[in-house]
């Protein structure tokens, strides 16, 4: 055969757009897989001259999966600008929105995005490798992943009064305070919660041992792992210091968010919009580090709420204590992490300060600069902000979550483009597995470049010297 290179576009079942080259040698095998991303519509720049009290209300339009995080990234910025300190009852608030963010989040991408591929398997026909197949595979379990997502998303209308893009966290606390009523409804669903994802936890226990050997081969490197731990390097999703740890989990460095720029620097490649992030002790490539729940789990010593502590000593157990480093376990992490949110949720609606109504400090203090940090679903979101005495935000600032997993999902496409994907006759069930490397990491992409459009499906077949030979689009 002749060489030829297969582009998949867009990627299918995650937040965003972007596109998969593959490069074919002569013999059929794969030279090299990139994954691209090709959306740009920088909110870093048109957030110039904005105030700072904006922030929370313009920065969550980056994303409709997790306006919350970057609602609450962007009032955490602002506290550190303004110089002021929520109160407790105002922290407690935002904490448990955050959580219903992440129970929501987790629990969509799991059943619904990835489950396709898990339960209806990689080679399925694509016409009903989606939620409609799950529905006719087991409606049951189907009902559920709805209604845990549908849970998530009540919490954060319950707190903030919509569901998507809140108007709630303000820089020096919140805006409204939280009524018995509302506690009560959100702790009558949580046990189902609880139910559904520890059912899916097994699930995905049950798949890895059905299928060690794919799981053992596919997209499994080593990088450093990061993101916030509590004081004794508990599980943190909402405040905290980061940890960066390295391939063999020994810790690397343990630093405030707000000295994240002398810890790490971006790298610009001419195949993408999407920066990519390294250690700079360790210097480009060597650097690189993996976010989100692979990395959590990895950068943590234990996790503070008992039934998720049990499945991570489970967890640590899968390469005897060194960290977990198969890609394809990141939805292992990712349902311990929702089992954590849904435990901390009873915490946090336990907790007597939570029906406080001392919800905002007006005691400013102005700084000028200040870097807010949060574990978004999908890893450590950071917004940092420069402003005017004013209030008014002379530069912006934004590490999203996905930019971090960059070289990671680059690698993860390649390794396993190469390790899956043999011509002449590729198969589609072979290149669905070089999205669903991409899809292990829960990309958003609108995030990380802030895209503008949409693309069509378009996929193009070219021999060696750039000859159209087959098009497949879908307007």
């Amino acid at each position: 055969m002749v060489a030829e290179k297969i582009t998949i576009e867009p990627v299918t079942r995650i937040e965003g757009h972007a596109k998969v080259t593959i490069h074919m040698n002569d013999n059929g095998s794969v030279d090299h897989a990139y994954f691209h991303v090709n959306e740009f519509r920088g909110f870093e720049k048109f957030c110039e001259g904005r105030m700072v009290f904006e922030m929370p209300s313009i920065t969550p339009r980056i994303c409709g999966i997790c306006p919350v995080s970057h609602h609450l990234a962007a009032a955490k910025a602002g506290d550190k600008v303004m110089g002021v300190e929520p109160p407790r009852t105002a922290s407690l608030l935002r904490e448990l929105m955050h959580m219903g963010q992440i129970i929501q989040s987790h629990g969509m991408h799991f059943f619904e995005l990835a489950g396709p591929d898990l339960i209806l398997g990689f080679d399925h026909d694509p016409v009903t490798r989606n939620v409609v197949g799950l529905i006719g595979a087991d409606p049951g379990l189907t009902v559920r992943a709805v209604e845990l997502r549908a849970y998530g998303q009540d919490i954060i209308y319950q707190v903030g009064g919509r569901r998507i893009h809140p108007n709630f966290a303000v820089p020096g606390g919140v805006n409204r305070a939280l009524t018995a009523e509302k506690r009560e409804h959100m702790l009558s669903g949580l046990d189902k919660a609880i139910e559904t994802t520890q059912i899916g936890i097994q699930l995905i226990k049950n798949w890895v041992d059905a299928n060690i050997e794919d799981v053992e081969k596919f997209a499994a490197f080593h990088t450093g792992y990061f993101g916030l731990v509590t004081h004794e390097n508990g599980l943190e999703l909402y405040d905290g210091d980061i940890r960066l740890v390295g391939r063999d989990g020994q810790e690397l460095e343990h630093f405030s968010a707000q000295n994240y720029l002398d810890i790490i620097a971006e790298r610009v490649l001419d195949w993408s919009y999407l920066k990519f992030p390294y250690y700079k002790k360790m210097g480009w490539p060597d650097g690189v580090y993996r976010v989100g729940p692979l990395g959590r789990l990895n950068t943590c010593d234990k996790i503070d709420t008992p039934l998720a502590h049990q499945e991570w000593l489970t967890y640590r157990k899968i390469n005897d204590g060194k960290p977990v480093f198969q890609t394809l376990y990141y939805h292992y992490a990712r349902l311990i992490e929702t089992l954590f949110a849904a435990e901390r949720v009873r915490e946090l609606l336990d907790d007597p300060d939570l029906m406080g109504n001392d919800i905002l400090n007006r005691k400013y203090d102005f700084q000028g600069e200040g870097v807010g940090v949060i574990e978004a679903p999908r890893g450590t979101l950071l917004h940092h902000y420069w402003a005017k005495p004013n209030g008014q935000l002379e530069r912006v600032n934004l590490i999203v979550s996905t930019g971090h997993n960059n070289w990671a999902m680059s690698e993860a496409v390649d390794s396993v483009a190469k390790t899956y994907v043999k011509g002449p006759d590729v198969q589609e069930g072979m290149l669905n597995r070089v999205e669903a490397a991409i899809r292990a990491y829960d990309p958003c992409l609108s995030c990380s470049t802030h895209a503008i459009g949409q693309m069509p499906i378009n996929l193009e077949i070219l021999d060696s010297q750039g000859n159209l030979l087959q098009t497949l689009k879908r307007d």
